[in-house]
């Protein structure tokens, strides 16, 4: 005896009409928001867990928003190439193409946040602090989460740009 339910010969195997109830969703505000959030708070918290430890507090090299900005130019650059592709020139992207520019814009624009967040919380962190460096480390904080937002947007863009509409 089975536990499978019995399946008479005559019933038609049913399909899904209409998109999925549980498709995939482009990422919304208050995900990025919350991920924004958090990285504010971490951000903040560098400085003075660093004078806690007796520890330096991190510089913030030219390099870093320079990294972002690349990595907002290489994620704008893919997404005005898939849209091009695929709503422009109607072309179809192989299935494992798809998802993964889908999955590197959504994760790109996550982490992003991430980053920007905590750039901000850092930069936050040394607004009204006598140390010798402390508007030099504020400056280049907000000039980092700047190129964040900036790889943010170009993440969210690429995102947007795999979407397909069911033309039939």
């Amino acid at each position: 005896m089975t536990r499978d339910p019995i399946r008479r010969p005559e019933e038609p195997e049913q399909e899904p009409s209409g998109p999925s109830p549980d498709g995939l969703r482009p990422t919304g505000l208050p995900t990025v928001l919350a991920w924004a959030v958090v990285g504010v708070v971490v951000g903040w918290a560098v400085h003075p867990v660093c004078n806690r430890l007796d520890l330096v507090p991190p510089l913030v090299s030219p390099a870093q928003p320079l990294a972002l900005l690349l990595l907002a130019a290489i994620l704008g650059y893919v997404a005005w190439g898939t849209h091009r592709a695929v709503h422009v020139r109607r072309e179809r992207l192989e299935a494992h193409q798809a998802v993964n520019r889908l999955v590197l814009g959504r994760a790109s624009a996550l982490v992003a946040a991430l980053v920007a967040g905590g750039y901000v919380g850092y930069a936050l962190s040394w607004i009204g602090d006598a140390a010798e460096l402390a508007d030099q480390r504020m400056v280049r904080s907000f000039v980092a989460a700047g190129c964040a937002l900036a790889a943010v947007v170009a993440g969210l863009l690429l995102e947007r740009a795999c979407r397909v509409h069911d033309d039939t």
